[in-house]
């Protein structure tokens, strides 16, 4: 039986530094089994006073440096870094130094892109979905390569992929022939038939679609419907957590865990 996982998404909006790296290291002390960040450069939700959008966030990849290098159990990961905003080499360079920060305990999540505002504001061309998935794959070509070649090698030979994004006709096309992970929304039907299609393009490219972990998130007060999603396949739950920092949640799902892999 595959040991079920508990990752959590510590979202980098409405906070401080401190606070935040305060719930990295609880996380990690906890029995986290993934620590991700997401990698925008605003808040999306949220209230924080008055007006959602120009309060305190950070960004993704400094913050997992700093903070891969204090976690010591976790894997480190971010739902999803964004293929448009940095050039594919530098992105397999920053990987492969994570990694090594980490110890091999870095995945690199990533995905095409879709926040227009950050794309905006920072100056990147948004183009349109198609376009933004063809930037998406090339990169990927890309940094799998260079990671066969450039020196030091990562710490395990290579470093995990998780790929998110739920588009039927492309972007799970891309997950199989890329992704070690594959993270989507949906209810436990939606993400069902999306896992089902996903199975289906791993016949089509000959690949054993059981290789691919999937990945899903999580409401702990709602353990029946988890259970829906690991009878489902998954095998990776993953709860967003905001400031102010309430710990109840994630230890009911901790406690969960070691009951379903018990």
């Amino acid at each position: 039986m595959t040991r079920l996982k508990i990752g959590v998404q510590i979202r980098p909006q409405h906070t401080t530094w401190e606070a935040y790296r305060d719930a990295w290291l609880w996380a990690d002390e906890a029995g986290i089994d993934v620590i991700y960040s997401w990698d925008h450069f605003f808040p999306l939700f949220g209230t924080h006073a008055g007006n959602p959008y120009q309060n305190n966030h950070f960004e993704a990849w400094t913050l997992q440096a700093a903070l891969g290098a204090q976690t010591k159990r976790a894997q480190v990961s971010c739902l999803v870094h964004c293929m448009g905003y940095r050039n594919p080499a530098l992105l397999s360079n920053m990987a492969k130094t994570m990694d090594h920060i980490t110890n091999g305990r870095f995945v690199l999540g990533i995905g095409a892109g879709w926040a227009q505002r950050d794309y905006d504001e920072f100056g990147y061309v948004f183009g349109t979905a198609g376009s933004r998935l063809k930037e998406f794959e090339r990169g990927l070509a890309i940094i799998k390569e260079r990671w066969q070649n450039d020196v030091p090698a990562p710490v395990n030979g290579t470093i995990p992929v998780l790929i998110g994004g739920g588009g039927e006709k492309v972007t799970l096309r891309i997950v199989a022939q890329y992704a070690d992970q594959w993270h989507a929304h949906g209810t436990p039907d939606v993400w069902r038939h999306k896992s089902a299609v996903l199975d289906e393009w791993c016949a089509k490219i000959g690949r054993d679609p059981k290789t691919i972990e999937r990945v899903c998130a999580a409401r702990p007060e709602q353990f029946t419907v988890l259970e829906e999603y690991v009878k489902g396949g998954a095998t990776q739950l993953v709860y967003g957590w905001d400031h102010p920092w309430d710990t109840g949640q994630l230890r009911e799902l901790l406690a969960w865990r070691d009951t379903m892999n018990a």
